[in-house]
């Protein structure tokens, strides 16, 4: 576990070094402020003390900001070649890639934290439902780790940081989209399949305040998969 924390500050403390945490910070809080206050979000207007406008938009954002996140976790270091000294240390594929996962994870809950004084605003407004609020939140930190794991896979499997972004992209848009409006346009089994792959589905259930163990399932699958995925395109490339 040290070698993981180790590896995460690593990649935590290069974020904020380079500049790129603290302009998807800026980023991230400008977009979610500007769609759940100013437009669209009607707060104010609504009548309900609620923060589902800003769950929506953080739902999109961090779609797009993640996979910016991740794009360079290990293509920048298999460019570079900094990866086979990585890996020459005493620290195993799956600590690598763990590490990498946390320092991520780190960086966007920190980004989640920025928002909080939202929910208090809001509570100031009119009694908040605190219950669904912390769901939604929930929702977005495993939201954003399965999409880091789908991030950090893309990112394995490449050198080229643009690259890892498009296919991270590529990949979320099965998960986040096309699979939400094919379960609309089929019946029966495949309708059911495609529900339940539907990132929506999961996400809007935990959003509302519900805690169902198969949306979590859901959410440690992807989480887990992404990851095995990642570990394992890093063997392969030791054993070439």
């Amino acid at each position: 576990m040290h070698a993981v924390w180790v590896i995460a500050r690593r990649e935590l403390n290069s974020f904020f070094d380079s500049l790129v945490a603290y302009i998807l910070l800026v980023l991230f809080l400008g977009f979610s402020g500007f769609f759940t206050w100013l437009y669209g979000g009607d707060i104010f207007l609504s009548g309900q003390a609620s923060l589902q406008g800003f769950f929506s938009t953080a739902y999109w954002s961090l779609f797009f900001f993640i996979p910016a996140i991740t794009m360079r976790l290990l293509a920048e270091e298999n460019k570079t070649g900094t990866i086979e000294l990585l890996l020459t240390k005493a620290v195993t594929d799956r600590q690598v890639v763990f590490g990498k996962f946390l320092s991520a994870l780190l960086l966007v809950s920190v980004a989640l934290a920025f928002t909080l004084p939202y929910a208090f605003t809001v509570a100031s407004i009119g009694p908040l439902d605190w219950g669904a609020t912390l769901c939604g939140y929930l929702g977005l930190l495993l939201m954003s780790a399965a999409y880091i794991s789908i991030g950090l896979y893309a990112s394995s499997i490449t050198n080229n940081q643009v690259v890892a972004f498009l296919i991270t992209l590529f990949i979320g848009l099965f998960f986040h989209v096309l699979f939400d409006a094919l379960s609309a346009n089929f019946t029966g089994f495949a309708g059911l399949l495609f529900s339940t792959l539907s990132m929506s589905e999961h996400f809007d259930s935990l959003s509302r305040g519900v805690v169902d163990t198969r949306d979590v399932i859901y959410f440690l699958s992807l989480i887990i998969a992404g990851l095995l995925l990642a570990e394992f395109s890093l063997t392969k490339r030791n054993l070439n």
